[in-house]
């Protein structure tokens, strides 16, 4: 197949969406598959296949996306037109403004055309001030529905909570359920803690620190917590409320959390040698960081947001915890520290549970929707 995959936002492996992207084009280029990507990554001008756009000039917004860690293209019709001439189908990534003028130029060519879901509303309600408004949610999916997934072929959904969400909606829509997989570099290995956390309980969390991501809801749980002396806290992710939550944490907590970004290589050790994995975010669409942590049989303990998917990964009652409820978290923090022969049994069954997101099982169904999507337009 000739595939070109439409990236408004690609750059560093700092989000998830970037995830996933990375791990698509690097498989079906393992497949043998002609792959070119659209986005405007500078650092990718002279790597083969790659199609760089310049940059979107939002004036004062771009700060704002800047301390997202992503870079936003500007739309050009004829690098657009070049790369879809003699493609078989075409993959966009999200419903952004490149996004959308990829879909429409694609269906004048008449090539399939593939979407992924990867944002949810409050992921765009949020930098507003009005992440819990319900009205403009509704309307930003609506919006994402007439701009671009009414005209695709097919839709790929990371998972039927978020595929849920989006046809409640806007009524049913031809889709693929399959999850963005995890890499298979991510596995248990043995691996021992440093000896200057020997005596701590190590509490790990990941993603962009940002408000929907509730890590404050975190901090207060280890604050309350009985063995609030016994934690440390490893948060891995940079975002634009790190100062905010440092400043608290030095006023509430014994053991100053290590808030930084960590490589591949020590994101698999800490994975490997922390005792509990806190996933508190009250938005997310999949989880693929809590996903890399079940992997590796790291017991998690996450949010029962009806607004997040990672609810589903919680095997136990003592693995979920109130939205937002610093106290619950709190409790099922302590239980964790007194139950470390619970926790042990339990990695065994997260193990298990973790092999059905294998990413090589996960690609192949990504594959085979491209193929089937072909098929169809050639009925």
């Amino acid at each position: 197949m000739k595939i070109v995959i439409v990236c408004d936002v690609l750059g560093k492996k700092n989000n998830g969406t970037t995830i996933a992207a990375y791990n698509l084009i690097d498989y079906l280029k393992s497949k043998g598959h002609d792959v070119k990507v659209v986005c405007c990554d500078e650092d990718k001008k002279n790597q083969e296949d790659f199609i760089i756009l310049e940059k979107l000039n939002l004036g004062p917004l771009n700060k704002i996306i800047e301390r997202n860690g992503v870079s936003l293209p500007k739309t050009d019709r004829n690098a657009i037109l070049d790369a879809f001439y003699e493609c078989d189908i075409v993959h966009i990534m999200l419903p952004f403004p490149m996004g959308v003028t990829a879909c429409k130029i694609a269906k004048k060519l008449g090539k399939p055309v593939t979407a992924g879901f990867h944002c949810q509303a409050e992921l765009i309600s949020s930098h507003l001030g009005l992440m819990n408004c319900n009205v403009l949610n509704k309307n930003i999916y609506k919006q994402f529905y007439k701009s671009i997934y009414q005209f695709c072929d097919a839709i790929h959904y990371p998972t039927q909570f978020i595929c849920d969400v989006f046809e409640n909606i806007v009524g049913k829509t031809n889709h693929y359920i399959i999850s963005n997989g995890v890499n298979p570099d991510v596995k248990s290995i043995e691996c021992q803690k440093p000896e200057e956390f020997k005596d701590k309980f190590l509490i790990l969390t990941t993603g962009r620190l940002c408000k929907e991501k509730s890590h404050m809801v975190l901090l207060k749980a280890i604050a309350h917590s009985k063995y609030n002396d016994k934690i440390q806290l490893i948060m891995a992710g940079q975002g634009p409320l790190q100062y905010k939550l440092e400043k608290y944490a030095l006023r509430k907590i014994k053991n100053r959390p290590i808030i930084k970004y960590f490589t591949r290589e020590e994101m698999i050790k800490l994975l490997n040698y922390c005792d509990l994995y806190v996933h508190p975010a009250e938005v997310e669409l999949e989880g693929i960081a809590c996903l890399e942590a079940v992997v590796c049989g790291l017991v998690p303990v996450v949010s029962d947001s009806i607004r997040s998917a990672t609810k589903n990964f919680a095997i136990t009652p003592n693995n979920i915890f109130k939205c937002n409820n610093y106290h619950d978290l709190s409790d099922k923090i302590d239980y964790w520290i007194e139950h470390p022969k619970e926790k042990e049994e339990l990695k065994k069954q997260y193990l298990q549970f973790g092999n059905r997101f294998n990413l090589e099982g996960c690609m192949d169904q990504m594959e085979r929707m491209f193929l089937e999507t072909i098929a169809k337009r050639e009925e």
